[in-house]
């Protein structure tokens, strides 16, 4: 029998007026929220617990893979030692599992605070609580121009290419607000992802953001330790219409977790794989 949670999941609600929905993906320091144009609705769903059916689930079926693998890197306060170590061992480990020859890592997010508890901390970010894709097809083809040479970026594109979220807890298991992921197999491209543009502080760029779907099946890593890490699909230029393209997810909260369990600190890269 699957071991399942009862949780609630917050989706997309469209504007009252039909205009095309935004945010801002910085945090409003009086409220502790992102500003945007649309509500969310919530639903009451199942999510599966996978703890010992981890390799039933891969980037290519269901959009994102579980592993163990260990650092010895520590130093996750620390942006510079981030980039100058952490990177290059994660970059080796994304080599391993996509058999890619090139990934560029192209920024890095921590996040470290409860769900619904405002935390205006420089560098620290609270759990995601809303189903999303971080990039659309479009945006994921900007990041290609953003982030490699101009005089080799529309050769690359000419190839297969993916962006991949590079996943996991840091300090202590994440046993607090944990993410959930929706398998690819599931989900409705035509009807369920919704092009939503998104304020950074420099320039807009855009993600999905998700309808409900009763068809989609949701699916977790209960209490996922420090050694173990999740690759969560973005985008794939592979539409064969058998690769799975991208993951919705988004953290909840997780009725079995303990009342004195740390509060969730995780670091995810974004990478390129090339």
């Amino acid at each position: 029998m699957a071991d399942t949670v009862n949780t609630t999941l917050y989706y997309y609600q469209p504007p009252f007026d039909n205009s095309k929905p935004w945010f801002d993906v910085e945090i409003d320091p009086k409220t502790g929220q992102q500003n945007s144009n649309f509500a969310l609705e919530s639903h009451v769903l199942e999510v599966e617990n996978v703890r010992g059916h981890e390799d039933e689930y891969d980037l290519d079926s269901s959009g994102f893979r579980f592993l163990k693998w260990s650092s010895d890197f520590r130093r996750f306060n620390d942006d510079a030692a981030i980039k100058n170590t952490y990177y290059k061992e994660s970059i080796e480990i994304i080599k391993k599992i996509t058999g890619c020859r090139r990934v560029v890592l192209f920024g890095h997010r921590i996040r470290g605070n409860r769900l619904g508890v405002p935390d205006t901390s420089e560098g620290t970010h609270p759990p995601a609580l809303r189903v999303h894709i971080d990039q659309t097809p479009e945006e994921a083809i900007r990041r290609v121009h953003m982030y490699t040479p101009e005089n080799i970026a529309s050769d690359l594109l000419k190839y297969r290419f993916q962006i991949i979220n590079f996943w996991r807890p840091i300090n202590h298991s994440a046993l607090d607000s944990p993410l959930a992921l929706c398998d690819y197999r599931t989900i409705d491209w035509d009807n369920d992802l919704v092009p939503t543009t998104i304020k950074l502080v420099n320039r807009v760029g855009e993600n999905f953001s998700v309808k409900y779907n009763p068809q989609h099946r949701w699916k977790y890593l209960r209490g996922m330790g420090t050694d173990e890490v999740v690759l969560i699909k973005c985008f794939d230029s592979r539409m064969d219409g058998k690769t799975a393209l991208l993951t919705p997810h988004t953290a909840f909260l997780d009725p079995t977790t303990p009342n004195d369990a740390p509060s969730r600190e995780s670091i995810e890269l974004r990478a390129l794989v090339l």
